[in-house]
């Protein structure tokens, strides 16, 4: 067994670790971290909710005594800073680890290569980068908006055969099967905030929230679904046309409206109801700007955002350059050329369509589960 293969065995392990905190530990970066010694693991642990501790406190804690002289698998750099809580970096070296391995370096200003700097001038041995581009894709919300200050951006679509959404007269429900909905679900419960405009809202009266039912048929434990958080729904209303007694208002979790109107008196009745209401610049369209949208919820550390949204604001994100990644579930149905498309784009030419890199195809009950990311010039 060559060294290599020793390391991706057991930084695998690491990120199966990360992947039991992403549906808790946002705003934080999802970490898993696994303390090998003997070729044996000996401790294991993931980024707990945000004040809770990180991935490598909770393998030392399951390891104990046996972590002095083990090897740490992080999926992503140890901080070094103290936040809201001591920095990684030194508890690996309080408890005596002798070498580490990690999969991607933290992007964070504070991070940012320091937590590596302080384990070498503690003689730790540190190796790396492991799985890479793995270890990325598991906090690509995290590494983007550290990156660009902005978060990324997944646009969920359902779709039929023949490429529509809806039949002319709006009726939608339900163009797929039972588990794309808990899918749906899922990718809500991994998101900071779920983002929709006031024409669905009027439309379908959505409640946009995570359901606990959804997420048991999508396969998560009981014991993580009593501690998701509800994400931040998010609803682009330029005109501030959206009534209280929208569904979404009367649920449980928190609420942003997006508008261009400016007097507060018009916001009374949304905040009253517990509404959160921000006045944003318009677009040359007089519509909500999707780029100061995007900025301003980076602000609010939200790592990963999910747009579900009709075929206008999906189309407009996309148009914008602004979608990273499509999720787009297919039906085996044929809802006619009268029905809705999936986006409104105003395309004259084939040379202006959107080219599309397939990152993944799936089957999810009777239908297709479509992972594509938009092709721009730098990818």
């Amino acid at each position: 067994m060559t060294e290599q293969f020793t390391h991706d065995q057991f930084m695998a392990l690491a990120l199966k670790q990360a992947s039991y905190g992403q549906l808790i530990a946002r705003p934080n970066p999802a970490v898993g971290c696994v303390l090998v010694k003997d070729n044996k693991v000996v401790g294991a642990g993931f980024t707990q909710e945000a004040g809770g501790p990180h991935a490598e406190v909770m393998a030392m804690r399951a390891a104990g005594d046996l972590a002095v002289g083990s090897t740490a698998y992080v999926t992503l750099e140890p901080c070094s800073h103290y936040g809201r809580t001591p920095p990684c970096s030194l508890s690996l070296i309080e408890a005596g680890v002798s070498c580490l391995v990690y999969g991607c370096q933290d992007p964070n200003p504070q991070v940012s290569g320091q937590g590596l700097a302080q384990l070498r001038a503690a003689n730790v041995e540190v190796v790396g980068p492991v799985m890479q581009a793995e270890c990325e894709m598991s906090n690509v919300g995290f590494l983007q908006r550290m990156g660009t200050f902005k978060p990324y951006v997944i646009n969920k679509m359902a779709m039929s055969l023949d490429g529509r959404t809806a039949m002319e007269s709006g009726e939608s429900q339900w163009i797929t099967s039972a588990e794309s909905r808990a899918q749906v679900h899922l990718l809500r419960a991994q998101s900071c905030a779920v983002i929709t405009g006031i024409g669905s809202v009027l439309r379908d009266d959505p409640s946009m929230n995570v359901r606990a039912d959804e997420l048991v048929l999508a396969g998560v434990p009981q014991a993580t679904i009593d501690r998701i958080q509800q994400p931040l729904r998010v609803v682009l209303d330029s005109q501030l046309r959206l009534p209280v007694s929208a569904r979404l208002v009367q649920q449980n979790g928190p609420v942003l409206v997006v508008t261009c109107v400016v007097d507060p008196k018009q916001h009374q009745s949304l905040v009253s109801a517990g509404v959160e209401v921000v006045v944003c610049a318009a677009d040359d369209n007089g519509k909500v700007d999707l780029a100061a949208v995007l900025a301003l919820l980076g602000q609010r550390n939200c790592n990963q955002v999910l747009v579900e949204a009709g075929a206008g604001l999906s189309g407009a994100f996309l148009q914008a350059g602004l979608t990273d990644h499509l999720v787009v579930f297919m039906a085996p149905k044929l809802l006619g050329n009268k029905a809705k498309g999936l986006f409104n784009l105003p395309l004259e030419k084939m040379a202006q369509a959107h080219d599309l890199d397939i990152k993944q195809i799936s089957q999810v009950g009777c239908d297709w589960r479509i992972d594509a990311a938009p092709k721009r010039p730098d990818n």
